[in-house]
């Protein structure tokens, strides 16, 4: 469960400063499916973050499962971010000198997991996005498409309960575009809590929980059923 309480993010530039999110306040239970939109400025991106434990309100309280993650230590965020939620980003950030496998290795790694545990997560999370034949392609060798599925698989390897996408489908074709949409619905089916921010008015509203920010404040909040992507499952 996540429970947000009058959320203020305040930037300070030169001798302004700049409000990125006024007072939100929000509720996103476990399994959910939840888009946030609105215009560029709006706050998307900020509220992300701090979903996310990359950035601290500047008032106000973030309650992950019933803890004030607002107020943690670096190294509790950190431990939360690597076990707890996952990311995938517009621009997959994958190391193009490794593999499609060593790409989503990575999380393991740094978590410090024995060998075998991290071959064995490796090919669970590249079976579960249907990258199994592409494992060993260097991330150049592979199409946008499966850059994101790499991307992705890297997100759950390490089993989050949380899902974090930020413009998922900005960077593709709208074939591929629908195949990372029906991966990460499927993975919610599953019991992930979902939550994409996104500029597609029709990915958005396929979402069972939708957002619409305005100047950094909630405008609009609604639940109903989602509708189809054109071109993509249903």
């Amino acid at each position: 469960m996540i429970e947000l309480e009058t959320i203020d993010r305040d930037f300070v530039v030169g001798d302004s400063v700049v409000r990125a999110l006024r007072g939100v306040s929000l509720t996103i239970p476990d399994g959910d499916y939840c888009s946030i939109m609105g215009p560029s400025g709006s706050g998307k991106s900020t509220l992300l973050n701090i979903l996310g434990c990359l950035d601290r309100p500047t008032s106000g309280i973030y309650r992950l499962d019933g803890v004030d993650v607002s107020s943690l230590d670096d190294d509790a965020l950190s431990a939360i971010r690597g076990h707890r939620i996952g990311f995938v980003f517009q621009f997959y950030h994958l190391v193009p000198r490794l593999t499609a496998a060593a790409n989503v290795e990575l999380p393991i790694i740094f978590a410090g997991a024995e060998r075998r545990e991290r071959t064995e997560r490796v090919s669970r999370a590249l079976a579960s996005v249907g990258l199994t034949p592409r494992a060993r392609h260097l991330s150049e060798q592979l199409s946008g498409g499966e850059r994101q599925r790499v991307a992705l698989a890297r997100a759950v390897v390490m089993g989050p309960s949380v899902l974090l996408a930020d413009e998922p489908t900005g960077n593709l074709d709208s074939a591929a575009g629908a195949e990372i949409v029906a991966l990460l619905e499927g993975m919610n089916a599953r019991g992930l809590t979902l939550i994409v921010v996104t500029h597609d008015p029709d990915v958005g509203r396929r979402a069972r929980h939708r957002l619409r920010l305005v100047d950094g404040a909630i405008a609009e909040e609604a639940r109903s059923a989602p509708t189809s992507v054109p071109g993509s499952p249903a």
